[in-house]
C-alpha cells in the first residue's frame, strides 16, 4: 500500500491502530521506522491469505417468508410450504431445495432489522453500512476490501460487478468496480485494434491535454485518469482476463452452474476469486414483489437455487470456501401480511424484519440466528443490526471495522460506527 494511503486509512487490520497513532509513533524515528515495517509485513501477510468476497445481491428485496423463515399453516404463510434441510432443525422455503442440500455450509440470519424501506435507501445501507443521510457519498464494502487487502499491482481490478452496482464514493477510482454485464464473455475493448503508430500520437496529445488540465488546476484529476490509463493498459495484456470467460472451463461445470445470467455471473465470480480477485458482487433482479409473489418466486428461486448452491459446493472442492465469504441478501424484506393488490396478492416493503444467507470465510455453517414470532411479524430472539453485519462481514475478511476513513474534506469517519459481531457466527 502507498504512503499516501497508509495516513489515510488505519492500516493495522488487526491491532486498530488509529492514524493519530500511526504518526505518532512514526515520528520516534527508529520506532517509527519498526513500526511501518510491520505494518508493511502485515499487509502483505493479508494478501497472501487470499482472502475474498463474493456477494450475490437480489435487487428487489427478498421475502423473508419465500426464503429462509417460511411460515406454513399461519394467517401470513400463504402457498409457501417449508422443507427440511442437510441440518437437523433447520427448514427453509420449499423454492431452495439445492440449498437444503448444502445447509451444512450455510448460516441463515432470520432477524435482520433496518432503517431503509425504499430502494434506493435500503441498498445503500446493506452496501456501504452507512444511511443516506447527508452529502458524502460513502464507498462500497467492495471499495473497501479492494483498497484494503487487494494488490494494487494487480493487472486485473481488485472489485468487479456482473451487473451495475454503488460507486466507490470518497475512497476515489482507484478501488471503483469494473462493471461488466455479459457473464462468460471477455470485457468490451479489451483488444486494441489500433496501429501502434497512431496509438503513440494519440497518447501524446492525451499527455499535452493532461499537462494543460494540470497547470489549470486539475491535477489530482489527471493523476487520477492517468493511474486508470496504466490500468487498462496493464489489463489489456493481462493473461488473467481468461478468468472472464469460458474457453477452459468443462461443460458439466457450466452446466453444473445453470445457464441463466445468475448462474453464470456465479460461475465467472469463482474463476475472479481463483485469479486473485478480493470482491466479486452478483446481481439479479425482479425481487420486488408486490404482485403474485408466490408465482414469483416459482420463476425467480431456481436460478439462484442452483448457481448459489453449486459456487458453494465448488469452493468447497477447491478448498476456497474457508477463505471466501459469500453473502447472499437484498435490501430489505418483505411484508409479513400478505397485500390485497390486483390482480394477484404479494408482499409490500418490510425492515422490520428480514433473513440474509452467509458461508465461508470462519462462519459456522448448519445454523439459524434468530428468531421470529409465529406469524413473522416480530423478532423474538437476537436481533441484528445493519451495523451487526458489516462488523461481522469485517471480522471475515479480516479487516479493521473500527479503522478511520477520510473523506475529501478530510472528515474522520469510522468504517462501521457501532455494533458488535453476529453471537455465534463465527466457528
Amino acid at each position: 500500500m502507498h504512503t499516501d494511503a497508509l495516513l489515510h486509512l488505519n492500516l493495522n487490520r488487526r491491532g486498530g491502530i488509529s492514524r493519530r497513532n500511526f504518526l505518532q509513533a512514526a515520528s520516534l524515528s527508529v520506532a517509527g521506522s519498526t513500526l511501518l515495517s510491520q505494518f508493511q509485513l502485515n499487509a502483505e501477510e493479508l494478501k497472501k491469505e487470499g482472502r475474498s468476497c463474493i456477494l450475490l445481491w437480489l435487487a428487489g428485496a427478498p421475502s423473508q417468508m419465500e426464503t429462509w423463515d417460511p411460515k406454513p399453516g399461519t394467517p401470513n404463510g400463504g402457498e409457501t410450504k417449508k422443507i427440511s434441510t442437510q441440518t437437523p432443525g433447520v427448514e427453509i422455503a420449499h423454492y431452495w431445495p439445492k440449498i437444503a442440500s448444502v445447509m451444512n455450509d450455510v448460516a441463515l440470519i432470520r432477524s435482520m432489522t433496518g432503517k431503509e424501506a425504499a430502494h434506493e435507501r435500503g441498498t445503500y445501507h446493506l452496501h456501504t453500512g452507512h444511511r443516506m443521510l447527508g452529502i458524502e457519498r460513502f464507498p462500497h464494502f467492495g471499495s473497501v476490501v479492494a483498497r484494503e487487502i487487494g494488490d494494487p499491482q494487480s493487472d486485473i481490478p481488485n472489485f468487479v460487478s456482473i451487473g451495475q452496482t454503488l460507486s466507490s464514493g470518497f475512497l476515489g477510482v482507484q478501488v471503483a468496480p469494473f462493471i461488466i454485464d455479459r457473464p462468460g464473455q471477455l470485457p468490451a475493448n479489451v483488444f486494441n485494434s489500433t496501429p501502434e503508430s497512431r496509438q503513440q500520437r494519440r497518447l501524446a496529445l492525451l499527455s499535452q491535454q493532461e499537462k494543460d488540465f494540470t497547470e489549470a488546476g486539475a491535477q489530482a484529476l489527471v493523476k487520477e485518469n492517468i493511474k486508470l490509463y496504466e490500468k487498462a493498459n496493464l489489463m489489456m495484456k493481462s493473461p488473467k482476463l481468461k478468468a472472464f470467460q469460458f474457453d477452459d472451463e468443462p461443460t458439466n461445470m457450466q452446466e453444473a452452474y445453470g445457464k441463466s445470467q445468475t448462474g453464470q455471473g456465479l460461475l465467472v465470480a469463482r474463476r475472479l476469486v481463483e485469479a486473485g480477485v478480493p470482491f466479486v458482487e452478483v446481481r439479479t433482479g425482479g425481487w420486488d414483489m408486490h404482485n403474485n409473489v408466490f408465482k414469483g418466486m416459482e420463476r425467480r428461486a431456481p436460478d439462484v437455487d442452483q448457481g448459489l448452491s453449486q459456487l458453494l459446493i465448488d469452493l468447497k472442492q477447491r478448498g476456497l470456501l474457508e477463505k471466501t465469504l459469500v453473502l447472499c441478501m437484498g435490501e430489505f424484506g418483505r411484508t409479513p401480511k400478505i397485500n390485497a393488490r390486483p390482480p394477484i396478492p404479494g408482499r409490500d416493503h418490510w425492515v422490520k424484519n428480514f433473513n440474509l444467507l452467509m458461508a465461508g470465510a470462519g462462519i459456522k455453517g448448519g445454523q439459524a440466528i434468530g428468531k421470529t414470532d409465529e406469524n413473522g411479524q416480530e423478532i423474538v430472539d437476537s436481533p441484528v443490526q445493519v451495523d451487526d453485519l458489516f462488523r461481522s462481514m469485517c471480522k471475515a475478511m479480516q479487516i479493521d471495522a473500527d479503522m478511520e476513513l477520510h473523506t475529501p474534506i478530510g472528515r474522520p469517519v469510522k468504517l462501521v460506527e457501532s455494533g458488535e459481531v453476529i453471537k455465534g457466527l463465527f466457528g
